[in-house]
């Protein structure tokens, strides 16, 4: 098999069908050590099979998988490294803790046995980094989602492996525990320095926890980059609305803009008298009270685009850090905003409205 000067995880031009149902259409992910790289898309667009495909669990039919410049799989030819060999920690959404080993002994499972006795102190620290040191003897059955997400995550780790591979690792785990475990599962995975692929369908975590972005569709991947490149420059509407509520007009480009009732648009690229549909997020809006401007926030541009018009309130709610409010904009039409902190206008009372231009995308309008 051939190598080359790549290190990390390389996947390359892989398919995948099973019978006619074609899962996977030439994609190609790439992750280096020290970088955690999400697969982000809805169920059933790929992304698990092609996990399972780098792991090994599902034969390659066509592209090539390589660790550290090895190939270990070449679609058409023999020799597919078997998972055993390949060096990677797998961690399941379900977690496969072994129900009749301890916490210790699930940890150590996996390590081969040349290795044992230098392990076991990496096994005490990390026991430690993640709060688990008083459950070292404890079974899974008395641990809770997060303390059993936390040993399954270690227990992946405790070979040493370069390549990490996870499956919706806290798709089990209550919401209110989510984000402080998304928080430690980064941080002490950060420190081996693998090179960690993830799975996962819900795009705030995908932010959070990851370097580059990978958003998969229909077994293909429709754009890469970094959370801030992809959150401020989606490249289609798919992704624009997979990061969270849009608001839609729809228009025609005319000197380079899409007129829209809350103002103009730069249409970018788009042809001159082509159609177009703009989508404005929630959390594009800047509002004030109807006798005063509605200003800037820091990273905002100079320039809002500012509706011309007051809106009514219609609906105002708290969030908790953010306030929820639901504006007419005339015609039986209405737009969703989602504003720092606390502004809760009445209902009926009018506010002024400015709308930050990057949160605001124009794409050439779907075929219908």
């Amino acid at each position: 098999m051939r190598g080359d000067s790549a290190t990390g995880l390389s996947l390359s031009g892989i398919s995948h069908a099973f019978g006619k149902n074609r899962v996977l259409d030439n994609v190609s992910v790439d992750v280096a050590p020290g970088e955690l790289v999400c697969l982000l898309g809805p169920s059933g667009c790929g992304k698990t099979t092609l996990l399972r495909i780098a792991a090994g669990l599902e034969p390659l039919q066509t592209g090539r998988v390589a660790i550290d410049g090895v190939a270990i799989a070449e679609g058409g030819k023999a020799g597919e490294l078997p998972p055993e060999r390949r060096g990677i920690g797998l961690m399941f959404q379900d977690y496969a803790l072994f129900p009749h080993r301890n916490v210790r002994d699930n940890i150590a499972f996996g390590i081969d046995k040349k290795k044992g006795g230098r392990r076991a102190d990496w096994i005490d620290d990390a026991l430690a980094q993640m709060g688990l040191t008083n459950h070292a003897d404890a079974y899974p059955h008395t641990l809770s989602g997060g303390q059993q997400q936390r040993v399954a995550l270690i227990r992946a780790l405790a070979p040493g492996p370069n390549i990490l591979l996870l499956d919706e690792p806290f798709s089990g785990l209550d919401v209110g525990r989510r984000a402080q475990i998304r928080a430690d599962t980064l941080d002490f995975v950060k420190k081996t320095g693998v090179a960690a692929l993830m799975v996962t369908h819900d795009p705030e975590e995908a932010m959070f926890m990851a370097d580059r972005i990978f958003v998969m569709n229909d077994g293909r991947v429709v754009q890469s980059g970094s959370p801030v490149d992809l959150y401020f420059q989606p490249a289609n509407a798919f992704v624009a609305e997979l990061f969270g509520p849009v608001n839609r007009f729809v228009g025609t480009v005319h000197d380079g803009s899409v007129e829209t009732p809350l103002g103009k648009f730069n249409a970018g690229t788009l042809a001159e008298g082509s159609a177009a549909e703009v989508m404005i997020r929630p959390e594009a809006f800047r509002l004030s009270t109807e006798d005063s401007e509605p200003k800037p926030m820091p990273g905002d541009p100079d320039d809002l685009v500012v509706v011309s018009q007051p809106l009514e309130v219609l609906t105002a709610r708290p969030l908790g850090r953010s306030s929820y409010l639901l504006l007419s904009i005339g015609n039986g039409c209405s737009v969703e905003t989602r504003i720092p902190g606390a502004f809760l206008p009445g209902a009926g009372s009018m506010v002024r409205a400015g709308i930050n231009p990057r949160l605001a995308h124009v794409f050439a309008a779907a075929a219908r």
